[in-house]
């Protein structure tokens, strides 16, 4: 885990007189004190999500078995811009007091939602015109929880 991944906070203040005890337990509190935030994630994270997308749309997966494989190339492409939108919203609804969990949550679910999009229309667009496929989501699988956990075991692996 990077630096920036996770913020430690320890006081090295010297210890108050002994005199007052509410105040010796405030300033054990600060010196016990420690922050740790998930957000914003490292590069190294996001380019693990990036590789975990293109893997998910250009090979045998739940959701290309459902709306068809794209290329790696493209799949390469629509992967770093599916990436990068998401990251740009999730960073917009961030804040500094913030842990960054509901921020990595709205991140992995605005993934899920591109990406459904994504094969979706291309699945729509390459049926010609028929796209009844795409418009039905399998009762037993959904492919954007699928890609959820994907984005969400892609962060959770690069915080271990």
């Amino acid at each position: 885990m990077s630096d920036s991944e996770t913020t430690t906070t320890v006081s090295t203040a010297a210890p108050p007189p002994e005199d007052d005890s509410s105040a010796t337990d405030t300033k054990k509190q600060e010196r016990n004190a420690i922050s740790f935030s998930i957000w914003p994630l490292t590069q190294r994270t996001r380019d693990a999500v990036i590789t975990r997308l293109i893997e998910t749309l250009s090979t045998i997966s739940v959701l290309s078995k459902r709306y068809g494989t794209v290329p790696h190339d493209e799949a390469s492409e629509v992967s770093r811009r599916i990436e990068e939108e998401a990251f740009s919203v999730a960073t917009s609804s961030a804040s500094s007091e913030d842990d960054g969990l509901e921020v990595v949550q709205l991140y992995s679910k605005e993934i899920s939602k591109r990406m459904l999009e994504t094969v979706k229309a291309r699945s729509g667009s390459s049926a010609n015109g028929d796209n009844s496929a795409a418009k039905t989501v399998s009762a037993d699988v959904t492919p954007t929880s699928v890609a959820s956990e994907e984005v969400l075991s892609s962060v959770e692996t690069e915080a271990a």
